[in-house]
C-alpha cells in the first residue's frame, strides 16, 4: 500500500461499512483502497505482449528482514501450487527467514490456497478459524492468504468481512512481490491486499527451495485460455504465457547436474506451450525433443488438454528414452453433449481418436484421466457414456469428482439439477469401475521386474521403502536406506489395487542419455 493508499484508507475508515452489510458493500468500499481481484478483469484476454524479466533480486532494504524469524507455508491443491510454495520458500530464505514445520513456532504463516473445488476453500476457511487464537496470543504474527483463492472477489470480500486475523492477501501473479508485501504488512495497520487480475509477466531467476534432491517441478508456462464452463483456473491463473525454451532447458540442465532423477514439466494446460510465441514456432513437442537429450533419467509433464495434444508431440514421445510412457489426459465426461456444455471443444469420438493415435505410436502407454460426475443436466444415459468410454480406453486410474459450482464461472449460473444422492450414487459406481480396472491393470506386473525411483520410506511402514515406476505405479519393498534417490530393479511378488509389493534386486546402472 503506497502513501496515497494509506491516506485513502485512513480517511475512509469512518465511511467503512458497519452494521448489516453485504459483500457488495465491502467490495465497493475496498475497491478504491486496495488492489483487489476482479473476475471481470480476469476474464479479459488482451493483446499485450508477455514481458520477460530475468533480473529478480532481493532489494538491499529488504535483506535481513527475516533475521530471527521463522516462516510456515501450508499448501493446498495442485502441483503448480506446490511449485509456487517452493518459490516462496526460496524468497523467504533469501530474506533471512528460517523454515519451521509447525505454526506455533512461525512468525509468518502463509496458506497457499486452491480454488478448484468448494471443499478445498472450506478447508482454508476452517484453518483460518483455527489460527485466530494464535493471532490473539501473538499479535505480531503475520497471517497471509495467497494462491488461487486470493484471485476470487467473493473470497477476498469474505476474508475482509469475517477474518480480521489475516494480515495480507496476495495473488498468483505477484509472488515475486513477496518482499514488498511482507514489508507493507509489518509497517501497516491495515490488511495488505495485492492481487492483480490482469497479468503478462514471466519472472525468471526466482529462488526455490525444492523438496529433496530426487524429483523436481519445472514450470514451463502459466495460465489457461480454455475457459471450460466449470473451471475457475483461467480467472485465478490468468492468460496462457510460456517461458522461453532456453530458460527451461537451462533449468533442466542444472537439475541434471545437481543429480535429480526425474522432472515434471508443469502448466495449467501444458501442451498449449509455445502457442503464444510470435517470434518462433516452438511447441511442447519441440521442447520435449530438446529435453530428451539431457542426461536426466525421467521426464514427464502435466496437465494436458486433449484439444492441444498434437501429432508432433505424440511422435516425439514415441522416441522413448527418458520420456516416460505415462500420460495424464483429462476427459471429464464420455458424453459429447456434456463435453459441449463444459466447453471442452472436443467430442467423445475425437478423444477416442486421439487415444488411438497415442496407443498406435506408443503401445506401452499408460493413460490416466480426470472425470466429473453430476454436471448440470447430466442424464443417466450420459453418465453411462462416461462409464463405457472408461472401459473402452482402458485407463489405469482416474481422479473422480462430484461437480462443484465455482462462483464466477458460466456453469455456476446453470441450474444444478442433478440431486446430490444421484451424484453420490454415480460417483460410487464410477469409483468401483476405476478400482476394478486398476486391479486388473496391476495383475500383469506379478513376476515382472520393474524399475523404481526410490523416494523414501513407505507411509505405512518405516521399514519398507517406496517409489514409482515410469508409469507412476507405487511399489513397496524392503531394501537398504542407501538406495533412496536411486533407480532400482524390483521383482513384483504381489499386485494390489493401487500398489505393488516386490523384492529388491539391485541398483540400476546409470545409462547416459543419447542425443
Amino acid at each position: 500500500m503506497n502513501e496515497e493508499q494509506r491516506l485513502q484508507a485512513g480517511l475512509a475508515t469512518e465511511d467503512a461499512p458497519s452494521g448489516k452489510t453485504t459483500e457488495k458493500d465491502y467490495s465497493k468500499y475496498f475497491e478504491s483502497v486496495y488492489s483487489a481481484p476482479s473476475l471481470k478483469d480476469a476474464k479479459k484476454r488482451g493483446k499485450k505482449e508477455v514481458e520477460y524479466h530475468d533480473n529478480f533480486q532481493i532489494e538491499q532494504r529488504f535483506k535481513g528482514m527475516g533475521q530471527g524469524r521463522k516462516f510456515y507455508i501450508r499448501t493446498y491443491g495442485c502441483q503448480m501450487n506446490e511449485h509456487d510454495t517452493e518459490v516462496m520458500a526460496g524468497i523467504f530464505m533469501a530474506l533471512g527467514y528460517e523454515a519451521t514445520d509447525t505454526v506455533k513456532d512461525a512468525d509468518v504463516i502463509l496458506l497457499n490456497t486452491c480454488a478448484i473445488r468448494e471443499n478445498a476453500e472450506n478447508k482454508v476457511f476452517g484453518e483460518l478459524g483455527h489460527l485466530k487464537p494464535l493471532k490473539l496470543e501473538r499479535p505480531d504474527l503475520l497471517i497471509g492468504v495467497c494462491g488461487c483463492m486470493s484471485q476470487e472477489e467473493s473470497v477476498v470480500n469474505k476474508i475482509l468481512k469475517t477474518y480480521d486475523q489475516v494480515d495480507m492477501i496476495f495473488g498468483t501473479h505477484n509472488i515475486h512481490r513477496l518482499p514488498h508485501i511482507l514489508h507493507e504488512a509489518y509497517m501497516s495497520k491495515e490488511m495488505v491486499i495485492e492481487v492483480w487480475s490482469k497479468e503478462g509477466d514471466v519472472i525468471e531467476n526466482l529462488p526455490k527451495v525444492r523438496h529433496g534432491k530426487i524429483k523436481a517441478w519445472v514450470n514451463i508456462m502459466y495460465g489457461c485460455d480454455k475457459f471450460c464452463t466449470y473451471c475457475i483456473v483461467p480467472y485465478t491463473r490468468g492468460k496462457e504465457r510460456s517461458r522461453r525454451p532456453e530458460d527451461i532447458i537451462q533449468e533442466v540442465r542444472q537439475l541434471a547436474a545437481e543429480g535429480y532423477k526425474e522432472i515434471t514439466l508443469l502448466g495449467q494446460n501444458v501442451n498449449a506451450y509455445g502457442k503464444d510465441f510470435d517470434d518462433i514456432t516452438y511447441r511442447l513437442g519441440d521442447l520435449m525433443d530438446d529435453l530428451r537429450k539431457i542426461d536426466i533419467p525421467r521426464i514427464r509433464f502435466t496437465t494436458s488438454h486433449p484439444r492441444d495434444f498434437d501429432d508432433h508431440l505424440i511422435e516425439v514421445l514415441a522416441k522413448g528414452g527418458n520420456l516416460v510412457d505415462h500420460i495424464h489426459l483429462p476427459v471429464q465426461s464420455g458424453s459429447s453433449d456434456m463435453l459441449k456444455i463444459m466447453a471442452r471443444k472436443y467430442t467423445r469420438e475425437s478423444y477416442l481418436e486421439l487415444v488411438n493415435k497415442i496407443r498406435t505410436a506408443i503401445p506401452t502407454a499408460s493413460l490416466t484421466t480426470d472425470i466429473i460426475v453430476g454436471f448440470p443436466n447430466e442424464t443417466d444415459e450420459q453418465f453411462e457414456e462416461t462409464m463405457s468410454l472408461y472401459r473402452e480406453v482402458g485407463f489405469d486410474m482416474a481422479f473422480t469428482y462430484i461437480y462443484s459450482a465455482r462462483e464466477g464461472t458460466p456453469a455456476a449460473k446453470m441450474q444444478d439439477n442433478v440431486p446430490m444422492e444421484v451424484k453420490k450414487e454415480r460417483l460410487q459406481r464410477l469409483n468401483k469401475l476405476v478400482n476394478d480396472m486398476s486391479a486388473e491393470a496391476m495383475k500383469p506386473y506379478k513376476g515382472q521386474v520393474v524399475k523404481v525411483l526410490v523416494e523414501g520410506e513407505s507411509k505405512k511402514n518405516p521399514d519398507v521403502l517406496a517409489g514409482y515406476t515410469e508409469k507412476s505405479k507405487l511399489v513397496n519393498f524392503r531394501a537398504p536406506r542407501s538406495v533412496i534417490g536411486e533407480i532400482v530393479e524390483v521383482r513384483i511378488k504381489e499386485a494390489k489395487t493401487w500398489s505393488l509389493d516386490g523384492e529388491f534386486i539391485g541398483v540400476v546402472k546409470e545409462e547416459k542419455v543419447m542425443s
